[in-house]
C-alpha cells in the first residue's frame, strides 16, 4: 500500500540513478591512516581496465615518516615475548577471515580470476597468517643453541630480530605473494615497511584495514602505495633500514642491491620463480634475525 503522504505518481517514479562513491584509499602508516604529504593520488583500476578507486600516491617524505614510525616501534615489538607475537598474528587472520569476502571481490578484480580461484588464494593467505603465528616461539629453539666450549662456561647463541625492513611487495601476488613476504618479517620481531603492488594496491589497503582492528601495535607494518621506482631508492639508501627484501623489485633489482650496500643494509634478493603457495619454512625468516652469543661463568 502507497505511503498515503505520496501521491500515485510519486509512489510509481522510478529511483533517480545515483553515481556509485568510489573509495580514495589512503596510506598506512604509524597504525593511522595519512594522506600522502604530496597530496598526490592515483587511479587504481581492474584487470579489465574499469575504475575501482583511487590510492594515495606516497612521496619520498612519507617514506621517510614510515621508516620513523617503524624505527620506533621496533623495541617494543621486539620484547614482547614470542608467544604474544603469535597470538597477534593469529588475531591478523580472524580479521581477514571477517572479511574474506572484501578480499575476494578484491583479489578477482586485481588478477581478473575467477571467484573460486581468488577464494582459494584469500583462503591460502589467511592460512599463511596462521602458519607463521605458529613458528613465533618456535624460531629459537630450532635456531637456537648451547655451544661446547672449553672451559667452565656457559655459552649460548639465540637469534634477535634484525630492526627495521623494507618489503617491496610482489608485482603479480598481491595479497597471497605480500601475506608471505609481510609475516615472517613480523613474526621474527621486525617491524615492516611495504612498498605495495604498484599494479594492484587494493589488496594491501584491504590488508591495512584489518590490521588496523587487529591487535597489532601502531607501526609495526607500515604501507605505502605509489610508484616503486620512486620509493625503493630511498628506502635502499635509508640508514634506518636495516634490511630490505626485493621481492617486487623487477628491473631495479641490482640497482637497489647496489644502492643498500653503501648503507650495509641487508638484502633478499628475489626469487625468479617464486611460488608463493608453497610453505616456506623458515627461509624466509632467518635473512631477518641476527645471532647473539652469550657467555657467562658455568652455574649462574
Amino acid at each position: 500500500m502507497a505511503d498515503p503522504a505520496t501521491t500515485p505518481d510519486q509512489a510509481t517514479a522510478p529511483v533517480p540513478a545515483r553515481l556509485p562513491v568510489h573509495k580514495t584509499y589512503k596510506l598506512y602508516v604509524g597504525g593511522a591512516f595519512p594522506r600522502s604529504e604530496s597530496g598526490r593520488s592515483i587511479p587504481v583500476t581492474s584487470a579489465d581496465g574499469d575504475h575501482l578507486a583511487h590510492a594515495a600516491l606516497a612521496s619520498r617524505k612519507d617514506a621517510r615518516d614510515a621508516v620513523v614510525a617503524a624505527r620506533e616501534a621496533f623495541g617494543p615489538w621486539a620484547a614482547r615475548t614470542a608467544y604474544n607475537r603469535g597470538q597477534i598474528l593469529y588475531r591478523i587472520a580472524e580479521m581477514m577471515e571477517g572479511r574474506r569476502e572484501h578480499f575476494v571481490q578484491e583479489t578477482v578484480d586485481a588478477r581478473g580470476i575467477t571467484r573460486a580461484r581468488a577464494r582459494e588464494l584469500v583462503s591460502a593467505a589467511i592460512d599463511r597468517w596462521v602458519y607463521y603465528a605458529g613458528w613465533t616461539d618456535k624460531i629459537a629453539q630450532v635456531l637456537g643453541t648451547g655451544n661446547p666450549v672449553s672451559g667452565p662456561y656457559d655459552n649460548n647463541s639465540a637469534p634477535e630480530p634484525t630492526g627495521v625492513v623494507a618489503v617491496l611487495a610482489p608485482r603479480d601476488a598481491p595479497l597471497l605473494g605480500l601475506v608471505s613476504v609481510l609475516a615472517p618479517v613480523i613474526a621474527a620481531g621486525n617491524t615492516a615497511v611495504v612498498v605495495a603492488s604498484e599494479r594492484a594496491p587494493l589488496p594491501a589497503l584491504v590488508l591495512a584495514e584489518a590490521l588496523a582492528t587487529s591487535d597489532l601495535p601502531g607501526g609495526v607494518v607500515n604501507i605505502l602505495t605509489g610508484r616503486t621506482a620512486e620509493l625503493a631508492p630511498t628506502l635502499a639508501a635509508h640508514a634506518g633500514i636495516n634490511a630490505i627484501d626485493l621481492a617486487g623489485a623487477g628491473d631495479l633489482a641490482t640497482e637497489l642491491e647496489a644502492t643498500a650496500a653503501a648503507t650495509l643494509t641487508r638484502v633478499l634478493r628475489p626469487d625468479p620463480s617464486p611460488d608463493w603457495a608453497a610453505l616456506p619454512g623458515l627461509t624466509r625468516i632467518t635473512p631477518f634475525l641476527e645471532t647473539k652469543t652469550v657467555w657467562q661463568t658455568a652455574g649462574r
